[in-house]
Formats: structure tokens, C-alpha cells, sequence
């Protein structure tokens, strides 16, 4: 059988084998980099030991919220906005806002302020633009806050 070697095997050759390998590493790293920054342009949280801090502190919140038996149905309306109702709420005396955040930190926040429709329910004060949302929404009442997180698209 026939060797496919035109000459011997010179310190060009491997050199040029280790440049080559090296390369290709090189170029799929700052290909994943690219794409790793290119789909991921949010923060979960701006300090995670702060977070980490109030942790239970927000557990607690959410045991008094879930405690208070609320719940909420959330709609988008024919020009965007926001509609929601709130299931065993007081009827009147709340103050409803919340913050829209796009999950991959695409677009910017947007601030959504509530106020009653007449039938029951609530509806924003702007549309919201299309595409996945995160809600985080807050009901303020005379001696009761509430916090629900809602996705919406």
C-alpha cells in the first residue's frame, strides 16, 4: 500500500496543524461570545448579594400576598393597552400600577399606571407595544399592598 506523503513530515507542518487548531478554537469562542451577548441583553438583578439578602424578606411578601386570596385576569385590549380584573379585591379604593419589562431586556421599561373601567376591572393608561411582556403589578389599598408577577404577550 501506497503512503499519501508527497515529502517528510517538516516542522512546517505541524506548526501549521497547531496555527490551524488554534484558530478554530479561537474563532468558536468568539462566536459563542457573539451569540451569547447578542440574545442575552437584561439584568436579572443589579446586585445578587443584595438580592440574596432580602430573599426571605420576599418569600414573606409573597406568603401575605398569596394569603390574601386575590387573583387577577390579565387581557390585552383591541388598542394594546392592559385590562385586568381583580378576583376577591376590594371593590373600590385601590391604586393599581405596574412595570412591563420585556423578558430578553430588548426594549426599555415601561411604566403602566391603572385606573377603573366601569365594569369592574382596570385598564392602562397606555398600550403596551407588542411582543412577551413581564408584568410586575402592585395594588395599594388602605391597609393592604399586593404584588403579582404576570406574563402577558
Amino acid at each position: 500500500m501506497k503512503a499519501f506523503t508527497t515529502g517528510p513530515f517538516t516542522g512546517r507542518h505541524i506548526g501549521a496543524i497547531m496555527v490551524a487548531f488554534f484558530a478554530v478554537i479561537v474563532a468558536v469562542n468568539f462566536l459563542m461570545a457573539y451569540f451569547a451577548t447578542a440574545t442575552f441583553g437584561g439584568v436579572v438583578v443589579e446586585n445578587s448579594y443584595v438580592a440574596g439578602q432580602h430573599f426571605n424578606r420576599w418569600l414573606d411578601q409573597a406568603e401575605r400576598d398569596k394569603a390574601l386570596g386575590w387573583s387577577t385576569e390579565v387581557r390585552r385590549t383591541a388598542d394594546n393597552r392592559i385590562a385586568l380584573v381583580l378576583r376577591g379585591a376590594p371593590v373600590g379604593g385601590l391604586a393599581i400600577a405596574g412595570t412591563a419589562r420585556h423578558p430578553l431586556g430588548h426594549m426599555p421599561d415601561q411604566l403602566l399606571r391603572f385606573r377603573a373601567d366601569g365594569s369592574g376591572g382596570f385598564v392602562s393608561d397606555q398600550p403596551l407595544p407588542a411582543g412577551r411582556w413581564r408584568i410586575r403589578l402592585q395594588a395599594e389599598g388602605a391597609a393592604v399592598t399586593w404584588r403579582k408577577e404576570i406574563e402577558i404577550s
